[in-house]
C-alpha cells in the first residue's frame, strides 16, 4: 500500500502531501522536514523504518526543482513506484504543458485530481496518462458545468424571487 505522495521543493516547502493513512498535520510537518533532510544525502530508493516505522521503503525522483516522493510498505515493488513517479510526472507534463513550480502552487486541485485519478486510498488504480488526462477533462467539463448552473439559479432567483 502507498502511505503518502509528497511533492517537496528544493528548499524543503511541500508542494503536495497525501497521506493515506491518518495522519496529525504537525506529524506530517515533521515527516516532510525528516524526508527533505534525507532526500539531499540518499540515493533514489530509502528505507523509511527510521521516520514512518517497519515495512516502509521511499523512492524518489528530482525534476528541476521539485522531489516527487513515493512512501510505501513492503507490499508494493520499489522498481514499479520509482515507474509510477514517472508516470505521474509524465501526465502532469500533458496536463499542465511543461509543468513547473508556478502551475503546482497556481492549479493545486488539478494535480490533486490528476493523483486521485491514479491512486485511490493507497491503491494504484490507473497508469495510462492518456486515461488520466481524459478523465480529468471530463471533471473539470462537469465543474463548469456545475458552477455555470448554480450562477444561473442564483441569478434566476433573484429575477423571479
Amino acid at each position: 500500500m502507498i502511505r503518502a505522495v509528497l511533492v517537496i521543493n528544493n528548499q524543503g516547502k511541500p508542494r503536495l502531501a497525501k497521506f493515506y493513512n491518518y495522519t496529525p498535520v504537525e506529524q506530517q510537518q515533521q515527516i516532510i522536514r525528516t524526508i527533505y533532510s534525507v532526500l539531499c544525502l540518499q540515493s533514489n530508493f530509502i528505507d523509511g523504518a527510521s521516520i514512518f516505522g517497519q515495512d516502509t521503503h521511499l523512492v524518489y525522483k528530482l525534476f528541476a526543482t521539485l522531489y516527487f516522493v513515493f512512501v510505501f510498505d513492503s507490499s508494493e515493488n520499489e522498481l514499479a513506484m520509482f515507474d509510477l513517479i514517472q508516470v505521474y510526472v509524465e501526465t502532469l507534463e500533458k496536463g499542465f504543458n511543461n509543468v513547473c513550480e508556478l502551475d503546482i502552487v497556481l492549479n493545486y486541485t488539478k494535480m490533486h485530481t490528476i493523483l486521485n485519478e491514479m491512486i485511490l486510498g493507497g491503491q494504484v488504480v490507473e497508469t495510462n496518462s492518456q486515461n488520466i488526462i481524459q478523465a480529468v477533462e471530463e471533471i473539470s467539463k462537469l465543474e463548469k458545468v456545475t458552477a455555470a448552473t448554480k450562477l444561473i439559479s442564483k441569478s434566476a432567483s433573484i429575477l423571479w424571487g
